[in-house]
């Protein structure tokens, strides 16, 4: 068990003065650097050695003063040696040193001075012995405490994970696998995690298997199965004979040791893969990542990249911040100077608790657990002092909030195992903060509380069996598209939304904003957020989805919009994402967080309302509408061809096709479909409309093709298809109107605008379009402008991340404006389209790209912006959100009057 602070400085002051005046390298180093080590509770002899042989950069034989493997090498000097060539000796040793030992830290000293280099964080620090008492912080990592920032890049998590891998993988492959082996690994882990943070003494579960195994492995399973029992075993109850080295392990109590596991088996191979584990520095591990990192361990594919469907940090932070954390953070600063108040705040810290319905490896709770936990550090802090002024013993005063205010609900074994271990190490390192904070060394062993993590179906289940009146639901449920899920997946949405209708168009997601909506019909005060696809705000699935919720009264309290999943390992998901903050109340301080593009840091701001668009706008929706709310002409789909390629000519085809059949001149077209469209690629396509049979037969190369035609369509399994081969020179489609807007079914989301095309009948399009057919230059002008774009944007659905724009929800239900200024939108958008003619050789695609926008074309989209604006208000608007606000408005007035 570690030493206290109090204690460790108090060793600190004997020690300098006891070695204050020692200057000779050669007499006393090694004593100096044994009772250096003593200060902080740790004996050398276990850690470390003298005198290690090694290569230096030179090829030339070395020999380290000290070196304890992956942790600390420590070059002594007699008094006044020149420290940075000490340093510099020091490095020189690295070559000969295996990486898997190569230390983070070196200290060089010369009796009188010591310096200290981390070389991760790159720093140093530098202080004479005589201040070693107020520098003993620098070395927490000697005495067993590791209080650090646990960076989300850490290579350690992933190395941790990997040499886990590896030895999930061996015991597999010797046949013990299964549930057995899950709790195994758990097991292995958290010995690993003890003995580098002050639960186990320093290096004890290393030297035991060291010392105690055979190399070979092959008696080291019954050693870890007798060492999980006794860990298992309360101190009074263990053996009196038990050997001294493992009497020697604390009684650990919780779940991780109850259940009986049949012994494994090991072989040399293997026990090198544990110790090559155990070198790794533990106590850098966040318990925050390491949990889904150490899922992946058991799926190789999954392995090769680590983390990728991992929820970041940053991401967990977005939703809790608004969620419970930042309204706390503001009450404990109101409260801080009156510390009856602050009493009573940490009580009700320490009643708060947290449910996660699809809690995985429990990222969420446990960063939810380390904030509360941080909270009320502070409040401690203020009630109790700092340890510089302080040396208090922590059983003064009561840290109140414990591990059994967390829940979660998680189908599968293996990852609940590892989310309730991952809340104990985070407990623990917290105790560690504690500690450090307040001088005496405060851990919870035995283990006495727990957190509730239940193995089932979270939505087959009811939630109030596992935590009656949760104040928080939370956590980020399976990311699966309606297309993507199982029979199982199937099965559960119909038990979820057996008495709602269109719920099979829905993302699997969304049954837990069924199932909480329905905990919270209960439980009144009940605040929810969830992480979630971003589909649930967009398209077909958003009348799905709300207005149930709506109707029982949900109200969105917070939202992030749209932002890009991302993980802090490798492999990163291209998923994109929302937060969804909801309950039953309605708040007066309303947040929206607004990305600019979908990697950006979002911006914040308050609003009166926020619907189901995750915009502040009334709570309106929209369905699907077969007929334009307004007066204006029908959108359509493209041609679609159905001929198995047939009618379809590349430039090559057409070339080839021309030499041989000349008179298929007048019967070809350009053709565009979407691609061909936006990437200025070149297509054709045979547009046989109204050919006579006599025309036909005088060009043999086209009838084959013809033949082709008919021939496909009668094999097809589509009735339709079939039915088409009645007329095999045609597209299934045949609309050529006199001019037409051609609008992308699909564009990339990076665009500012849709490029949409005004076009003549001699140009085709696919049905990768949509059509408004006889349209005039005002009706491109309103859709091409950044009032249409930012309707679009909102009530559109998505193909990945790319806009998905639908007749039915986008343009059908687009809000007109009166035709005011249609003269001037009319100019505007002519001064469009003759601008994209400056750049002939460009493509749409560049032409809109934004940051190779010519400055012309920008130029004549801000006037045809602000001909369209002025069309529907004198008002000036601030922006999308501005202009969705009013549209929403409007679309209700719209509505009101049909």
């Amino acid at each position: 068990m570690p030493l206290s602070w109090n204690e460790i400085k108090e060793r600190s002051l004997q020690f300098s003065k006891e070695w204050g005046a020692e200057f000779s390298e050669d007499a006393e180093a090694k004593s100096f650097l044994d009772a250096f080590f003593n200060v902080f509770g740790v004996s050398r002899r276990r850690v470390a050695t003298f005198e290690e042989r090694t290569k230096k950069i030179d090829g030339r034989d070395g020999y380290i003063d000290l070196l304890w493997k992956s942790v600390l090498l420590i070059e002594q000097k007699s008094r006044g040696k020149d420290l940075d060539h000490a340093f510099q000796q020091a490095k020189d040793y690295f070559s000969g040193i295996q990486d898997r030992d190569l230390p983070r830290y070196v200290l060089v000293s010369d009796f009188a001075r010591f310096r200290l280099y981390d070389l991760e964080q790159n720093t140093q620090n530098e202080f004479p012995i005589s201040a070693l008492y107020q520098n003993v912080h620098l070395f927490g990592f000697l005495a067993g405490y590791q209080t650090r920032s646990f960076g989300q890049q850490d290579p350690v998590n992933i190395q941790a994970c990997e040499q886990m891998g590896q030895l999930h993988d061996s015991l597999r492959d010797i046949g013990y696998s299964g549930h057995v082996l899950e709790v195994y690994l758990v097991r292995i882990v958290f010995c690993l995690f003890a003995e580098n943070t002050g639960i186990f003494e320093k290096r004890a579960f290393s030297d035991w298997i060291e010392q105690r195994t055979s190399e070979d492995g092959s008696d080291l399973a019954a050693h870890l199965s007798t060492l999980f029992q006794v860990l298992d075993t309360p101190n009074e109850k263990r053996l009196k004979i038990l050997d001294e080295q493992i009497a020697a392990f604390p009684y650990i109590n919780g779940e991780i040791f109850r259940e009986p596991l049949p012994i494994a088996a090991f072989d040399s191979k293997m026990r090198t893969r544990l110790l090559q584990a155990a070198a790794l520095d533990w106590s850098r591990i966040s318990p925050a990542i390491f949990g889904s990192l150490f899922q992946s361990v058991m799926d190789p594919e999954a392995r090769r990249q680590l983390g990728a469907h991992y929820t970041s940090e940053t991401n967990i932070l977005k939703l809790i911040g608004p969620l419970f954390l930042d309204d706390l953070k503001t009450e404990f600063h109101s409260k801080k100077s009156n510390p009856k108040k602050l009493y009573e705040f940490q009580k009700r810290l320490s009643e708060f608790t947290f449910l996660d319905p699809a809690c995985g490896c429990g990222n969420f709770l446990v960063i939810a657990y380390r904030e509360l936990r941080l909270l009320e550090l502070d409040i401690l802090r203020i009630l109790h002092g700092k340890s510089a002024t302080h040396s208090l013993d922590v059983s003064t005063f009561q840290v109140q909030c414990d591990v059994d205010q967390f829940f979660g609900i998680e189908f599968e074994d293996f990852p609940a195992q590892i989310a309730q271990a991952a809340l104990w190490m985070m407990d623990h390192q917290m105790n560690l903060q504690i500690s450090e904070e307040f001088g005496n060394y405060f851990v919870r062993l035995p283990l006495k509380k727990s957190p509730t993590i239940v193995r089932d179906n979270a939505l087959r289940m009811d939630w109030k069996l596992i935590s009656p009146k949760a104040d928080f639901i939370l956590g980020n449920p399976p990311f699966v598209g309606k297309t993507f899920r199982s029979n199982l997946q199937n099965q559960d949405m119909e038990w979820v939304f057996r008495n709602a209708k269109h719920y099979k168009s829905l993302d699997y997601v969304a049954c837990w904003y069924q199932k909480a909506t329905e905990y919270m019909l209960g439980n009144q005060k009940t605040r929810s957020a969830f992480v979630s696809t971003n589909s649930i705000t967009q398209g077909e699935q958003v009348s799905a989805l709300w207005p149930d919720l709506l109707a029982r009264g949900i109200h969105i309290q917070f939202a992030h919009r749209t932002f890009q999943w991302s993980s802090e390992a490798r492999g990163k998901a291209a998923v994109h994402c929302v937060i969804i903050g909801f309950g039953l109340q309605e708040i007066d301080k309303k947040r929206i967080f607004e990305y600019e593009h979908i990697k950006a840091e979002p911006k914040e701001w308050l609003a009166k309302r926020i619907n189901p668009y995750l915009i502040d706008a009334p709570p309106i929706l929209i369905y699907n509408r077969t007929t334009p709310l307004c007066s204006v002409s029908p959108m359509v789909y493209g041609n679609k061809p159905v001929d198995g390629g047939h009618l379809l000519l590349s430039p090559e085809e057409k070339i080839e096709l021309l030499e041989k059949e000349p008179k298929a001149q007048k019967w070809i077209r350009p053709v565009l479909g979407a691609e061909e469209f936006l990437n200025g690629k070149e297509r054709w396509c045979l547009w046989l409309v109204g050919i006579q049979p006599q025309e036909l037969q005088a060009m043999p190369e086209v009838m084959k093709r013809v033949a082709a035609v008919k021939k496909m369509r009668l094999a097809s399994v589509d009735e339709g298809a079939r039915k088409l081969a009645e007329r095999p020179t045609e597209f299934r489609d045949t609309k050529t109107p006199k001019t037409y807007i051609l609008v992308p079914r699909t564009s990339s989301e990076n665009r500012v605008y849709i490029p949409m095309g005004f076009l003549d009948s001699y140009v085709i399009s696919t049905d990768s379009n949509q059509m408004i057919p006889n349209a005039t230059p005002y009706e491109f002008g309103v859709l091409e402008s950044k009032m249409h774009m930012a309707w679009m944007r909102i009530v559109c659905g998505r193909l990945g991340s790319s806009y998905r724009y639908s007749a039915k929800l986008v343009y059908n239900n687009f809000p007109w404006p009166e035709k005011i200024g249609k003269e001037a939108i009319e100019k505007a958008a002519q001064m469009v389209l003759e601008a994209r003619k400056n750049y002939s050789g460009a493509t749409l695609a560049d032409l809109y790209d934004p940051v190779s926008m010519p400055a012309d074309l920008a130029k004549a989209h801000r006037k045809l912006d602000t001909a369209v604006d002025k069309a529907y208000s004198d008002q000036k608007f601030t922006g999308d959100q501005d202009r969705v606000a009013f549209l929403f408005e409007r679309y209700r007035m719209l509505l009101e009057k049909t």
